[in-house]
């Protein structure tokens, strides 16, 4: 397909908009879906659990349970428990995140998914804090994993590797 430029360059600057409208639509799905399913998560953790003793529910005996736990701590329990605090220091990964990865998730799908899975993580976490004043976890791999989390740190993580790996198989390739 040809197409033809206008004289003031009109038709690139539409694809070009529409191509950057596709790519924040992506973020912006994947964002949707990881604060959906983790907000979902966490409703039913509270009905399901909130009330019983720890462990809730054995789903793999001996290796993963659903344990409710309200966490007031940062990830893996660091930067103390101030709401506040820990919501700022949220929002300024996310910009610095932003910042470091933007023209990655201008030319790479994958890029785009994984920032959409950290947002949408990060703003489940978020809305914890401002909703409960602490963060809903409750999934429990208790014989290899110390801390309890959530579906939106498992986005988190996964967005961050996918991240990593996108980089260095970006710089592999240069």
């Amino acid at each position: 397909m040809h197409s033809s430029t206008s004289p003031d360059g009109s038709i690139s600057l539409y694809r070009n908009r529409i191509s950057s409208l596709k790519q924040a639509l992506v973020i912006a799905a994947a964002a949707i879906a990881t604060l959906a399913a983790d907000q979902y998560s966490k409703v039913w953790i509270l009905r399901t659990c909130a009330p019983i003793p720890p462990p809730c529910r054995t789903i793999v005996p001996n290796f993963l349970n659903w344990t409710f736990e309200r966490n007031v701590h940062g990830a893996f329990g660091l930067f103390g428990s101030s709401a506040v605090l820990l919501i700022g220091m949220a929002i300024v990964v996310l910009v610095l995140f932003w910042f470091s990865f933007r023209e990655a998730a201008a030319r790479s799908q994958i890029v785009r998914i994984a920032f959409g899975m950290i947002v949408g993580g990060a703003i489940g976490n978020i809305v914890d804090r401002v909703h409960y004043g602490f963060v809903i976890d409750f999934i429990d791999f208790f014989r290899i994993w110390p801390n309890i989390f959530n579906v939106a740190d498992s986005c988190i993580t996964v967005g961050v590797g996918l991240l990593i790996l996108s980089s260095l198989v970006t710089r592999r390739h240069r």
